[in-house]
């Protein structure tokens, strides 16, 4: 009987694990304070095998600045990786951000 409790509340708590990183907000702000223009912002799950595509298309980040960015791809992730690519070509690889309990990110 013990044995059946302690299954029955592991489920229950790895059920409300699943549905607060579920519903968790994914909302980070992106602050460039790199003294360089952001030209390129790229933000994939670690699920994923590839880069997802430009966030900022068109627009780009000059230095000083900030965007409001939702990473919500509806998968459930909360670990991302960012790609962010500078007007002289250098690029900065961010591994394993939480969008889920980090709300702001910023570039130096």
């Amino acid at each position: 009987m013990k044995t059946k409790l302690i299954a029955a509340i592991a489920l229950v708590v790895a059920q409300m694990g699943a549905t607060s990183s579920q519903a968790a907000n994914r909302k980070v702000t992106i602050v460039n304070n790199s003294g360089y223009t952001i030209v390129e912002f790229q933000g994939s799950n670690v699920g994923a095998n590839s880069w997802e595509e430009d966030i900022l298309g068109n627009d780009v980040l000059e230095h000083g600045q900030k965007v409001d960015i939702n990473f919500d791809d509806g998968t459930g992730y909360c670990k991302f990786d960012f790609l962010v690519t500078f007007d002289d070509g250098d690029q900065l690889t961010e591994k394993n951000f939480d969008v889920c309990s980090i709300g702001t990110f910023t570039i130096d």
